[in-house]
């Protein structure tokens, strides 16, 4: 059957697609920049996307947190089933209470239904918003001593393509977590250590993060959900270990220090 991947060039994503192909799956990763193309802005689109599909991943962008989001998701969910998709694999957000209004629309789909409900993940410090930060040596968020039990988005991806792929994992919420807790000051160790750098943690208040978001290119009102979720998701209360990867995959997820030799290439002076 034909895979939807919605957000085929995220990092999850783009993951997802890759295994589906390495499995010999069709696959159809659909993003702005695709043919056809997705934008969760424009749902004229959203038919040709679906044509043919049975499977879907779906991501949000930028995050189910935002206004709008539930309401895109229904919209989505409804216009899949109506165009013969049969099994849905949600990414989700743990913590937020807009990510689990959205869950809630999917599990009332009708459909074959997954959650992927996920922490925070490693690759944004090497492929996502925090890596200019990283190479220049100072990740500055509103987390103050909190820790998180920080995800890697290959395990993220192996869950989302045994979801998409296998038996089993219909009617389940997988809440995936890394093995162990860090602050943002240790996981800045961390990635220190693996770059060969300097790289410091600075707490900051959710107005000076949104602040340093728009004078690197933010657009304002995304700057400002963004400080706004995190200030809200970043107060503790993910600060515990889930076994999802474990319960969908029988092995235990990737830590750290592991991803970050792995990423270390992304913080070379080369890169």
């Amino acid at each position: 059957m034909t895979n939807l991947v919605v957000g085929g060039t995220g990092k999850t994503g783009r993951r997802v697609a890759d295994r589906l192909t390495a499995l010999g799956l069709p696959v159809r990763a659909v993003s702005r920049s695709s043919s056809p193309s997705f934008d969760w802005a424009d749902r004229a689109g959203w038919g040709a996307a679906l044509d043919g599909a049975e499977a879907a991943y779906v991501t949000y962008q930028p995050d189910l947190a935002m206004p709008g989001a539930v309401e895109d998701v229904r919209a989505f969910t409804e216009l899949a089933a109506a165009r013969g998709v049969r099994r849905i694999v949600l990414l989700s957000g743990r913590g937020e209470a807009g990510a689990e209004a959205a869950e809630q629309v999917v599990r009332a789909s009708g459909l074959e239904w997954t959650v992927v409900r996920c922490a925070w993940f490693m690759q944004n410090f090497s492929e996502g918003h925090l890596l200019g930060p990283v190479l220049d040596g100072v990740v500055a968020l509103p987390a103050g001593e909190v820790a998180e039990p920080f995800v890697d988005a290959d395990d993220i991806a192996d869950v989302a393509v045994a979801a998409l792929t296998g038996d089993g994992h219909a009617g389940r919420v997988y809440e995936l977590t890394g093995p162990e807790l860090l602050t943002f000051a240790q996981a800045a160790d961390e990635l220190a250590k693996a770059a060969g750098r300097p790289v410091t943690y600075v707490p900051v208040t959710a107005a000076e993060y949104a602040a340093g978001a728009v004078a690197q290119g933010l657009p304002e009102e995304e700057a400002e959900g963004l400080a706004a979720l995190f200030e809200e998701v970043l107060d503790g209360r993910n600060a515990y270990l889930a076994d999802g990867v474990r319960e969908a995959l029988g092995r235990a997820p990737r830590g750290f220090a592991a991803y970050a030799a792995d990423a270390s290439a992304a913080w070379s002076p080369a890169s």
